[in-house]
């Protein structure tokens, strides 16, 4: 498709009007922001500050936040008349304190690893018994003394049951794994620290 000269023109002419209109009203607008910020500048250095600083010690033991402030006086007809004051703002809540262990690096690593490294004792726990109860099933099949094979039963059905157990303690080690890993997920840690 090809584009006639004429319409061509017509187009530059066109998108040209467009920028200069909206280079235009940019400018009109940056000059009526800086009035409001001015009037804004005066309004604050006409009213007195008596706003109060909230700590931990002023929130309550359920750490509610206590009633909002009184919005400050302000001279009728002063400079701070002309301009709307916006409302009071709740009080914003105190940082966390920096002291908390459960909000670091180090607290979250160190819940993971100690999960894994229980899961891999577990896991290599579970594979001795396995070889174990390998190698009974294996004694129990060459013994003909039906003494030494009802022993050999015995020590195998207890590393069985012991097996049963260790499987058991290793799918509470993951989940508990998964519970850690969702913890910090629902409390706003990076997920490189749990990793």
């Amino acid at each position: 498709m090809s584009v006639q000269p004429r319409s061509a023109r017509a187009l530059a002419i066109v998108v040209a009007c467009i920028v200069a209109l909206a280079g235009g009203t940019v400018a009109a607008a940056a000059q009526s922001l800086g009035d409001v910020a001015r009037k804004e500048e005066q309004r604050r250095k006409a009213v007195k500050s008596s706003g109060k600083v909230y700590t931990n010690r002023d929130l309550g033991p359920e750490g509610s936040r206590p009633a909002a402030p009184p919005p400050s006086p302000t001279a009728p007809g002063g400079p701070a008349a002309d301009v709307a004051t916006p409302p009071a703002a709740e009080p914003t809540p105190p940082a966390e304190d920096p002291e908390d262990p459960t909000k670091t690096e180090e607290y979250w690593r160190a819940r993971l690893e100690a999960a894994r490294a229980d899961l891999q004792r577990q896991e290599l726990f579970l594979e001795a018994l396995q070889s174990r109860v390998n190698a009974l099933s294996t004694d129990f099949v060459n013994r003909d003394d039906p003494a030494q094979r009802a022993v050999i039963a015995g020590d195998r059905q207890r590393a069985l049951a012991e097996m049963e157990r260790v499987k058991e303690s290793i799918g509470k080690i993951r989940q508990q794994i998964a519970d850690i890993e969702e913890e910090a997920r629902q409390a706003g840690v990076p997920p490189g620290w749990v990793r």
